[in-house]
């Protein structure tokens, strides 16, 4: 029943958003989502299952937004700094994802088991740019050193007041500098014949 496992599931995420995983209780989940418990046991078997879900809809909602920002009619720097774009700003207000694509879990969160690797996130998402359809489009290194630039924003934030993830566009000042790194990668990448960053 995809309406009910839907329901079950942001469900879950908004108890997530309020308290640690380990307080989240499967019947409040299911209250929640206006279904039985039994309901919830049968699309996700425990707890773990429904954890599972969580984190395998947490990326492919990210990689959904990879594809969009890959597909604008743009050339293919500013195809990747729409992605860094979203990489920073989905993260910012996704626990789950940041914990994703940085392999750092805080034990308030569902983990994965067996546990992902954020070098196969990285990959998933260099193969969607590789595959995106531009006249000289970007490459897997292109797209590799402008996705682990993004990360570096999440694993060290910004040193302003209240942290980054207080003020929504607190992340907006890395804009300029990813956009300098890609116009470098691109420049380098068409004038070096060894093809190689200095």
């Amino acid at each position: 029943m995809p309406a009910a496992r839907e329901s079950l599931l942001e469900a879950a995420g908004a108890a997530l958003a309020a308290r640690p995983w380990p307080a989240v209780r499967m019947v409040e989940v299911a209250a929640a989502a206006g279904v039985s418990r039994q309901t919830l046991y049968n699309e996700f078997g425990d707890k773990a299952g429904l954890g599972r879900a969580m984190v395998q809809r947490e990326t492919e909602w990210y990689l959904a937004g990879v594809e969009r920002a890959l597909a604008g009619p743009a050339g293919p720097a500013e195809r990747l700094l729409a992605l860094a774009d979203w990489t920073v700003g989905a993260a910012r207000g996704h626990p789950l994802l940041r914990a994703l694509l940085t392999g750092c879990w805080p034990p308030g969160l569902p983990a994965p088991v067996p546990r992902t690797r954020p070098g196969e996130l990285v990959r998933a998402v260099c193969e969607r740019a590789a595959a995106a359809p531009a006249p000289g489009g970007a490459g897997p290194l292109h797209c590799e050193l402008v996705v682990r630039l993004a990360l570096s924003y999440l694993i060290v934030p910004g040193e302003e007041p209240g942290g980054q993830w207080a003020d929504p566009e607190s992340w907006r000042p890395i804009t300029p500098t990813i956009t300098r790194v890609i116009e470098t990668i691109f420049r380098v990448e068409t004038r070096s014949p060894r093809k190689t960053m200095p």
